[in-house]
């Protein structure tokens, strides 16, 4: 795989099932050069294999199709160039999409009710003054922000306070009434002056859209919000206690949409609150909704993904134990509970959540809970690198359903069939069915990767560390003999795993002639909650001790690795480690530290999670965690460093990269620093096209520059000729 390699790389969504079993619908995104942004359409996969998958949307990046509950509409998100996603809908016979929504900060998530009339979405709704809700004023003229919290921003998101996520609900109207006209000429005049034209006096084309009702209010994210089978209330997650400020604690909340008046009604092409109506507006306030987790008894736990069982009987929900303080978050494996579903009128023992799954093997991640028949759901559970499919029940019965190398990051069921999205070395994304005799794969999405790239083959490994423990690992070796230079690379969290899926990364490296190491030290996920608290205050020292054992082991049971010519790297946590494994060991002829975690001290005050993780993690003690801490150690590195950051990047800020970097430069150490303007910490994985790609060029070229290969095109590029389309200064 070659950087510009980079828009083959097809993902797919969650699938969605017709009722009938028939077919599932999926979105396929990529990223696109000439749009330099990612693109996609909804697919069409018949189960049965008679038929070829077919593309049955064409917008620019279309994503997140759900059948609704009969079968007879389509709905997702629909994102035009420079614009947010916005809600869509279609019959699902085909025809032309309508759209239900123009929120200002766009649609996030959305669900239909069980009859199949009205949906639920949500959306951030800005307040009066921000983000272009007054025409001429732009973000350098706003007013200023006064922060009194902990917790006002985030990653990707950025100012969180002054633009909560709220719950909307729409009557899903005829797909096949007359379309609305905007009115031109004369009658867009008499338009503006009849309120019966439109809702919005100021806005006439508000009435182009459906009118929905804002069913909350409070200064809180609202997540994911469901209706009960009855179709009389809605659950959602949101942390609404006095406390929220200060702990990690979130809950699953109950409301009754009947109890929220008509007149809270807004336009779904205009949430911004209308801030002239004052306290005493007739307007109704949003009902307030019935806690139903963290009452009092057992654990608190950070809930999610509330998901009702088919039969109605049951509440089941993803959660987190976080100990006395609610900020006790350090691997902490994800768990199944269950409530009844009648949990809001039994505050006794009965009402009190259960734990389905064990705390040491079950670690459930996304995309959370899908409701099977009956009192069955699927779940996803991640174990060492590998994500599996899970069946459990309200009474504690477990079935694997699919395992093995690969990822399965979808499924859905209906009318007894079982349908899965997975990735696995071969493929970034594909689409089967389950069946009695394993797996029957239905799409092919990265046929166009494996044609034009060679794609290297993970060989899996377990080495053991220095005190015998086992680390679980791969390698991806290039084309010829060797010797090959190796690049160790270290994975973020640290509570992720490197997994089975393809990985761009380790295919662009292993293309370029070198041999890629990574494995999942003590601190990883996947492994047991054990596995992942070994580093709790003591991040650089087992994890250390693992990931080089993995190096020594790989060296020692393979002579084509050349052990003279070693390199490493890895983002945001591996960007720790990296940093602290050159201050540590001097064999690596260079490094690269991206987006690290490089600062606990002053991570604290300057990271959207710094209040809670440094302490969490190195703990509290000024020199305990000055002993954990690649800034403090950074006199002691020898090896020549490149550092790469994002200049919005929230999560590890960019002053950790700087600091970093003009550390190095006092110390005479050879570095560069690369940064990328518009991205944050998600450029590796979610920055635009062209800049992911200009990140792997710069990559190839400092590794060209202290570890030539043949096979590498950068080696010999001086940097100027390729930071000049980088903006370099």
């Amino acid at each position: 795989m070659k950087p510009r390699d980079l828009d083959l790389l097809n993902s797919v969504s969650v699938p969605t099932m017709h009722p009938d079993g028939t077919r599932c619908v999926v979105s396929v995104t990529r990223p696109d050069f000439a749009a330099d942004a990612y693109v996609g359409q909804l697919w069409s996969v018949p189960l049965d294999g008679a038929g070829k998958p077919r593309r049955i949307t064409l917008g620019f990046a279309d994503s997140q199709p759900q059948f609704s509950p009969d079968g007879t509409v389509l709905g997702f998100l629909r994102r035009r160039p420079g614009s947010p996603p916005q809600l869509y809908a279609v019959s699902a016979a085909g025809g032309e999409p309508v759209q239900l929504t123009e929120q200002k900060l766009g649609v996030g998530w959305f669900g239909f009710s069980p009859d199949s009339a009205q949906v639920l979405f949500t959306a951030r709704v800005p307040q009066q003054g921000r983000y272009g809700t007054v025409d001429g004023v732009g973000p350098g003229a706003e007013d200023p922000r006064l922060i009194s919290s902990y917790q006002y921003r985030a990653n990707g998101a950025g100012y969180t306070a002054d633009k909560r996520v709220q719950v909307f609900l729409l009557e899903l109207p005829a797909l096949d009434a007359e379309p609305w006209i905007e009115p031109a000429g004369r009658a867009r005049d008499a338009a503006g002056k009849s309120k019966a034209a439109s809702p919005d006096d100021d806005d006439p084309a508000a009435g182009r859209f459906p009118q929905a009702r804002q069913l909350t209010d409070a200064d809180a994210d609202h997540q994911t919000p469901v209706f009960t089978p009855d179709g009389r209330r809605i659950l959602f997650t949101a942390a609404l206690h006095p406390e929220a400020d200060n702990n990690l604690v979130s809950d699953v909340y109950l409301l009754e949409p009947a109890a929220v008046s008509n007149s809270s009604a807004v336009s779904t092409a205009s949430a911004v609150p209308d801030s002239s109506a004052g306290s005493d507006s007739s307007a109704a306030k949003p009902a307030t909704p019935v806690r139903l987790t963290n009452r009092g008894s057992g654990p608190l736990l950070g809930a999610s993904s509330p998901t009702p069982s088919a039969d109605g009987k049951w509440l089941y929900f993803l959660g987190h134990e976080l100990s006395a303080s609610g900020i006790d978050f350090v691997a902490r494996n994800t768990a199944l509970y269950v409530l009844p579903m009648d949990a809001a009128d039994n505050p006794g023992p009965a009402g009190v959540p259960r734990r389905l799954t064990d705390p040491e093997d079950t670690d459930l991640t996304e995309p959370g809970i899908v409701a099977a028949g009956g009192s069955r759901v699927l779940v996803f559970n991640r174990t060492r690198g590998a994500v599996e499919l899970l069946e459990l029940d309200a009474e504690g019965s477990r079935k694997v359903l699919l395992d093995g190398p690969r990822v399965v990051s979808g499924a859905a069921e209906a009318a007894g069939a079982v349908v899965v999205s997975f990735a696995d070395p071969q493929t970034m994304g594909d689409v089967a069915v389950l069946e009695p005799a394993g797996l029957r794969t239905l799409t092919d999405f990265s046929t166009p990767l494996r044609a034009g790239t060679r794609v290297a083959v993970p060989v899996e490994a377990t080495y053991a560390s220095a005190d015998g423990y086992p680390v679980h690992g791969w390698m991806f070796l290039p084309e010829g003999p060797g010797p090959h230079p190796v690049l160790l690379n270290i994975h973020g969290g640290p509570f992720s795993q490197f997994d089975w899926g393809y990985f761009d990364e380790a295919q662009a490296y292993a293309a370029a002639g070198y041999a890629v190491l990574q494995c999942n030290p003590r601190g990883s996920a996947g492994y047991g909650q054990e596995h992942g608290a070994v580093i709790r205050e003591a991040m650089g020292t087992k994890d250390l001790d693992d990931v080089l054992a993995f190096l020594d082991g790989a060296l020692a049971a393979h002579p084509e690795l050349d052990r003279e010519r070693l390199g490493v790297m890895g983002g945001s946590y591996g960007g720790y480690l990296s940093a602290w494994a050159i201050a540590n060991d001097h064999r690596f002829t260079a490094a690269i530290v991206e987006r690290g975690f490089l600062d606990p001290l002053s991570f604290i005050g300057s990271s959207d999670i710094g209040w809670f993780f440094s302490a969490a993690y190195t703990g509290t003690d000024p020199q305990h965690v000055l002993a954990q801490s690649p800034m403090a150690r950074v006199g002691e590195v020898r090896t020549p460093a490149l550092v790469i950051h994002s200049e919005e990047d929230l999560r590890c800020p960019l002053e950790q990269a700087q600091r970093y970097y003009t550390a190095l430069k006092h110390h005479g150490v050879p570095t560069e620093m690369l940064l990328f303007p518009g991205e944050n910490h998600e450029l590796s994985r979610a920055g635009t096209p062209w800049h992911r790609m200009q990140r792997f060029e710069h990559i190839l070229r400092w590794w060209g520059r202290w570890l030539p290969t043949p096979l590498n095109p950068a080696v010999g590029v001086a940097a100027e000729s390729t930071l000049e389309s980088a903006g370099a200064v």
